[in-house]
């Protein structure tokens, strides 16, 4: 009777330490990306995306401390727009737009510009600050 009662209270009490845990995909922001799968919601797609798997990536030039942060840069269709994923936005990313037949994508400081042949390199007040 006593090891039935005990296992009982083990059973209960696991479960009780179970429903405490978020559960993996618990997360969903307001447009149902889930964080902890690594999916932040992008502007320009409207849809979930995963910045790390992105095409162009571009990593911190003077990063402060021992690690270095990483940026990636989602074009609309018509390249018209630049979403740009930086660890400092508000909302997880800038956009970015270029005017005319403009080389740059520009907003409040940010400016996104090609660099060599097939990069590009992200400015803050005149500073590149990714590349």
């Amino acid at each position: 009777m006593k090891k039935t009662i005990l296992l009982s209270a083990m059973f209960l009490g696991s479960l009780v330490f179970a429903q405490e845990k978020p559960m993996l995909g618990g997360d969903r922001d307001a447009h149902g990306c889930i964080g902890s799968a690594g999916y932040t919601y992008s502007q320009i797609k409207r849809d979930c995306v995963r910045v790390f798997e992105q095409k162009i990536k571009l990593t911190e030039v003077a990063p402060k401390g021992s690690s270095t942060s990483m940026a990636a840069v989602i074009f609309s269709k018509d390249m018209k727009k630049a979403e740009v994923f930086v660890k400092d936005a508000e909302n997880g990313s800038i956009i970015l737009t270029r005017p005319g037949k403009a080389k740059a994508w520009k907003k409040e400081g940010y400016v996104l510009v090609p660099y060599k042949k097939s990069g590009y390199q992200l400015k803050k007040d005149n500073v590149v600050i990714y590349r």
